[in-house]
């Protein structure tokens, strides 16, 4: 996905999941928009440039997720979320 696109922030109450997951160091399993998935710790929400971003430690790597390009993510507390926007 093109990072030069609009940003469109996600739902509220999808963005507070993620910060709680953050929070607790979850692990999450992430199912990206372009099909792609990824698993890691939930670290830290940030925002630059006007876009937000979930960061993750993949393996020992950390990596910046940006929020709508996120289509859905899993946690056993939290069961299965569909990110909107």
């Amino acid at each position: 996905m093109s990072t030069n696109e609009e940003y469109q922030p996600i739902n509220c109450d999808d963005y507070d999941n993620l910060e709680l997951a953050c929070q607790r160091h979850w692990v999450l399993t992430l199912t990206l928009k372009n099909g792609d998935a990824v698993a890691g710790v939930a670290r830290d929400m940030i925002s630059r440039k006007h876009v937000e971003y979930l960061v993750i430690d993949e393996a020992g790597n950390s990596h910046e997720l940006r929020l709508d390009h996120i289509a859905s993510f899993t946690h056993p507390e939290l069961g299965t979320v569909v990110v909107s926007e």
